[in-house]
């Protein structure tokens, strides 16, 4: 897969190289950031990068990398447990889910790359992917930045208030570290503009469709972010 659009280039990763692009751009994202770096030839790696396809969004005049994510394909949801996501939630619910599922993760944008047409891009990409691979469900975690809820309360009082999984699929806890939101929070009436403000642009893309959340956030340490399980079927999306 490889097309433009505009100024940008998208493509999936055709042999190490692009993988280990993939890998700087998402460690300088996910933690260089917290340090104050720009640069680094430091990786975000794991043992999940040689199973699943990267697509990447590279500045066309430059050949810069802007942008990237991962996606796992699945036949159905008794393989959920070889997700990524299983490692943090119990997904047990989801394994009767019958039809093709893919696993979105690693998602970001380099941090000096402010336009939205990358994100739409991105959309496009799984967009093709979905249609080619006719998938049903989507899925990952969703991340906010840092590991401290506070903040974050309007955001989380709105996920609880109108975007929990339905029961049949929600996830249940796992990791051992969580912020219960929907149980904390669960008296508090949430500003809607100052929930958006503080949803990440990935989940609020995902909740426009009609995705749901888990009803509690990982506090993932090592990644320095907090994150909450995001599905979203397609059949569900608005034709909009």
């Amino acid at each position: 897969m490889a097309w433009a659009k505009g100024r940008y280039e998208v493509s999936t990763a055709a042999d190490d190289s692009d993988i280990r692009a993939a890998q700087r751009l998402r460690w300088l994202c996910f933690i260089g950031t917290r340090q104050g770096l720009t640069e680094s030839d430091e990786l975000d790696a794991d043992d999940y990068d040689h199973r699943c396809r990267h697509v990447l969004i590279r500045d066309h005049a430059s050949g810069q990398l802007v942008a990237c994510f991962r996606m796992l394909t699945l036949s159905g949801g008794a393989e959920i447990g070889d997700s990524y996501s299983a490692r943090y939630y119990n997904l047990s619910r989801l394994a009767d889910f019958r039809g093709k599922m893919v696993e979105i993760g690693r998602f970001c944008i380099h941090p000096e790359w402010a336009d939205p047409d990358i994100l739409r891009l991105a959309w496009a990409a799984l967009a093709r992917h979905v249609d080619g691979e006719g998938v049903e469900m989507l899925f990952g975690c969703s991340s906010f930045i840092g590991t401290d809820t506070h903040g974050y309360e309007d955001a989380f009082a709105m996920l609880r208030e109108r975007h929990l999984a339905p029961k049949r699929w929600l996830p249940r806890v796992k990791a051992p570290q969580v912020f219960r939101f929907a149980r904390a929070l669960r008296l508090k009436k949430p500003d809607p503009r100052a929930a958006m403000a503080e949803m990440p642009p990935l989940l609020r893309s995902y909740l426009a469709m009609g995705g749901w959340v888990s009803d509690h956030a990982v506090v993932d340490a090592q990644l320095g972010t907090l994150h909450v399980f995001t599905g979203l079927e397609i059949r569900a999306i608005p034709p909009a």
